[in-house]
């Protein structure tokens, strides 16, 4: 223990460690089965997500559900996060149908994810007029789910729809508009594949 608190101090000063003590109390008073939940952090629609086990995050993330026509009665889980996953600072995590995040997953500063849009635009059946404000539009998506053992660059967007398989990286400033088969890196904007693991060779090849 001794051990422990000394690879702290070096780590995070004493300011730190004091810092980091008063935010693992309010996990446990808040969050009981959070690892670390730094603050500032807001969270809309709490009752709609389920937090897993041993969830830690950065500082200033938003993590929201939109909940006006959500039906209360209902004991839906909108937001699910897997267990022992690390989202770093200022992460905004939206979802109106469903967002699920899988277990050891790591998520980079500044990244967006979202299951909605504000109005629809490839839909057959209608599109949004432009002569709508934005925010009067009803709202359209669908589900993202991101599999076990994910590693989510800076700066990256994870837009409605998408799939990101079990052990996928995506590279910083991507921007994921479709799903992402597993054991794949893909980077750029829009993501592609750039390389996928081959088990027998125990490597990283490049995707021709």
């Amino acid at each position: 223990m001794l051990n422990k608190i000394k690879i702290a101090i070096k780590t995070y000063g004493y300011k730190g460690c004091i810092i980091n003590s008063f935010l693992y109390i309010n996990t446990l008073l808040f969050y009981k089965n959070a690892r670390l939940i730094r603050l500032p952090i807001e969270i809309r629609g709490k009752k709609f997500i389920d937090f897993g086990k041993k969830l830690t995050t950065g500082k200033n993330c938003r993590i929201e559900v939109t909940v006006f026509d959500i039906d209360y009665s209902k004991k839906q889980k909108i937001i699910e996060f897997g267990n022992n996953i690390v989202i770093n600072n200022s992460v905004h995590i939206g979802a109106r149908y469903s967002v699920k995040i899988g277990n050891n997953v790591l998520i980079a500063s500044n990244v967006f994810i979202s299951d909605h849009n504000h109005g629809n635009y490839s839909d057959p059946a209608g599109h949004s007029s432009p002569l709508t404000a934005p925010n009067k539009r009803p709202l359209s998506g669908s589900a993202v789910n991101i599999e076990d053992d994910v590693w989510i660059g800076e700066f990256t967007a994870i837009l409605p729809g998408v799939n990101i398989g079990k052990g996928c990286i995506i590279g910083s400033m991507s921007v994921v508009t479709k799903s992402i088969p597993p054991y794949s890196i893909a980077v750029g904007t829009p993501a592609r594949v750039i390389k996928k693991y081959n088990f027998e060779t125990q490597k990283w090849e490049k995707v021709i």
